[in-house]
Parts: C-alpha cells; sequence; structure tokens
C-alpha cells in the first residue's frame, strides 16, 4: 500500500477548512497546509489536523506556492486540494481502494474534478485534473495563475472524484490582474497563459481584447486540442456578446477542426440558429449533439447535461415551433428520462395534454 501526502495552500478558508481536510482524514498519511496570509481563524482550525503548517509570503505566484508545499511531503505519493474541495463519502471507498491496490510504477493519477452540479447534485461540468503525483518524480507546478502540474511518465485515469464544495461566489479580477502586472513588467506569457489571459479578460467583460488574444493563442497551431476547442466557444461568446454573429459562427465552426465535434459546442450553434428563429437548422445541431460518440479517457471540459438532457429539451422545442408537434412531445419525454422531475418536462407535458383536449 503507498503512502499519500496532502499539500494544500490556504489563505482566509475558516469557513470550509475543516470540511475539506474531514473528508480526505481517513486516506492521507500526512497534512502539509501552508498558509499565504490568513487572518482568520484558518491556521488555528488547522493544527486540529495536523502541525505541518507553514507560512509562505504571497508572491502572485500560485505555483510558487503549491511547489514549496511539494517541498515539504515525504510520503510516496502527493495529493493536492483546494480548501473548498471535498471527497465524497463514496469516492473515500474509491480512493481507499486506489490506495491499496496503486501500482509504484505508477507516475501520476487523474482524478475528475466536479464543479458544477444540478438541482439533484448530479455532477453536470467535469474534467479530469491531475491529482495524486508520485513524490520521487519531483513535478514541478507551472505558470503563476490557472496552475498546472507539469507531469509525465506512466499516468493513469481513475474514477475517483474530487467535489467542488464552493461556498462563496465571489467575483474577482485578481488573476487578471496578475496577467496584466506580468505584462507590465515586460514578461511574455506561455501560449496556455495567453488562453486564460484571453478567458480572464472575456470574464471581466473585456471583449475585444478577449477576441485578440484567442485569435493570438489559436493562431500559434500549437495549443493543446481541448484548449483550441474550448477557445472557438469562448470566442464565440465574445463575438455574441458584441453582437457580431456572422463571427461567432465562423468561430464555433472553427472548433471542427482540432477534433470530432462536442455536444457542448453542436449545443452552442443549435442556441445561435435558435436566436434567429432558424429552428430547422436549431434542431439539426441539437439532434447532432445527441448522435454524437464521447470521446474516451479526454481531459477536457465535460458538460453532461449538453450530451443528454439540453438538446432533447431544446429539440423539443424547435419541433414545436415547426408545428411538428408528435416529434416535439417525444423529445420531451426523451429529456424526461434523463430528469423526469425537470419543471420544463412538466410544463411540456401539460402544454401538450392541453393542445390535444383542444382538438378533440
Amino acid at each position: 500500500m503507498v503512502t499519500i501526502s496532502l499539500c494544500m495552500i490556504v489563505k482566509n478558508e475558516e469557513d470550509v477548512i475543516e470540511r475539506c481536510l474531514n473528508s480526505v482524514s481517513p486516506f492521507v498519511d500526512e497534512i502539509i497546509v501552508v498558509d499565504t496570509g490568513s487572518t482568520d481563524k484558518t491556521k488555528e482550525l488547522v493544527t486540529k489536523f495536523t502541525e505541518k503548517i507553514y507560512d509562505f509570503k504571497w508572491t502572485d505566484d500560485f505555483s510558487a506556492a503549491r511547489n514549496f508545499a511539494f517541498d515539504k511531503a515525504t510520503m510516496d505519493y502527493i495529493l493536492w486540494l483546494d480548501a473548498d474541495d471535498i471527497i465524497l463519502p463514496k469516492d473515500c471507498d474509491k480512493f481507499l481502494k486506489l490506495k491499496y491496490e496503486l501500482n509504484h510504477d505508477v507516475d501520476a493519477v487523474m482524478m475528475y474534478y466536479n464543479i458544477a452540479f444540478d438541482e439533484h447534485g448530479r455532477a453536470i461540468f467535469s474534467y479530469y485534473r491531475e491529482r495524486l503525483s508520485k513524490r520521487s518524480k519531483n513535478f514541478k507546478w507551472i505558470e503563476p495563475v490557472h496552475e498546472y502540474l507539469q507531469i509525465k511518465g506512466n499516468i493513469i485515469n481513475s474514477d475517483v472524484c474530487i467535489t467542488h464544495a464552493k461556498i462563496k461566489h465571489e467575483k474577482t479580477s485578481r488573476n487578471l490582474e496578475i496577467y496584466k502586472q506580468r505584462l507590465a513588467r515586460g514578461e511574455q506569457l506561455s501560449l496556455r497563459g495567453t488562453y486564460y489571459y484571453a478567458r480572464e479578460l472575456k470574464d471581466n467583460q473585456m471583449y475585444e481584447e478577449a477576441i485578440k488574444m484567442f485569435h493570438e493563442f489559436l493562431s500559434s497551431g500549437h495549443g493543446w486540442v481541448e484548449d483550441n476547442i474550448a477557445a472557438c466557444a469562448e470566442l464565440a461568446k465574445c463575438y455574441q456578446l458584441t453582437n457580431n454573429t456572422k463571427k461567432a459562427l465562423e468561430a464555433m465552426l472553427q472548433s471542427f477542426q482540432y477534433d470530432t465535434p462536442r455536444a457542448e459546442l453542436c449545443c452552442q450553434i443549435g442556441y445561435h440558429f435558435k436566436a434567429q428563429n432558424q429552428y430547422r437548422l436549431a434542431a439539426y445541431w441539437f439532434e447532432t449533439a445527441l448522435a454524437l460518440e464521447r470521446p474516451k479517457d479526454s481531459w477536457g471540459f465535460h458538460q453532461e447535461d449538453y450530451w443528454s438532457y439540453i438538446p432533447c429539451i431544446e429539440c423539443c422545442v424547435c419541433f414545436d415551433m415547426l408545428g411538428e408537434y408528435k416529434k416535439a412531445e417525444q423529445y420531451n419525454e426523451k429529456a424526461a428520462l434523463y430528469k423526469p422531475n425537470s419543471p420544463a418536462v412538466i410544463y411540456n407535458r401539460n402544454y401538450f395534454e392541453s393542445k390535444k383536449e383542444n382538438n378533440n
């Protein structure tokens, strides 16, 4: 059985830190917490779980802080979490199984990161992250913001899920400011940095600048496939928000040159045509989303509802607008297979029933 060090960086996490550490304590052998300047009770609460608490002067560099934490680890493998992450009981059992069965020749383990959920707690937005890594490999964190662990070698995908259970949803320009400060100092962004800088610009409603940076990223021709696809989707949103629907459609279609179509993009195209009342075209793209084969072992973003419920409910709307009521009702029932208690499904059922009564 392997041993595991948990390494975390924290700041002012008194609302969530105990919840996180309670969830992971049963299967980690060492807990290392690096505090980057808390002014609340975070460090006091952490002392209930470990004495290995270290201070680190914040330098606007997440990788620097994470590498400092990793350097303190002493066990076979290193696990990282954020303070608002938890491991649910069902995943604790999977994690324990992984810990007992993991071969020492594995260099890193990818785990699903569930970050958004529907009203029933079902994960609807997930992607893989590099969660567990062999300490002896001395893998390093890269990038000051939107950092990642630069792993290589024997990497496996696990069915263990980490759950993002954020309590506070505060919009901040912190990441954008870090990028701007680096650019002001004359630093050049990496290709990944260019992509995430574009996303930060877009999230802060600086759409024209975001468009420029997304094009710079895509024109390099060297982006990771999944980032290329996501960049096309985000670029299209920027164009839509600046009322350039022609360019928006071009950006969405551009995503198809990088890999097989993704349901998220097909639905985005469907919404594009639906907004223009082109219901036949919209239905085509929603139906295409349903027919797609999901990419196997992809490390990209995955939004489950776009592969199932959403295109069904949107086909229902489109075919209803086209006067094809039987087909519309059939799609509503397909949507019910995924979310039987959906308010939209229930509303549509009542709508179709009243329509039949009025025709009798």
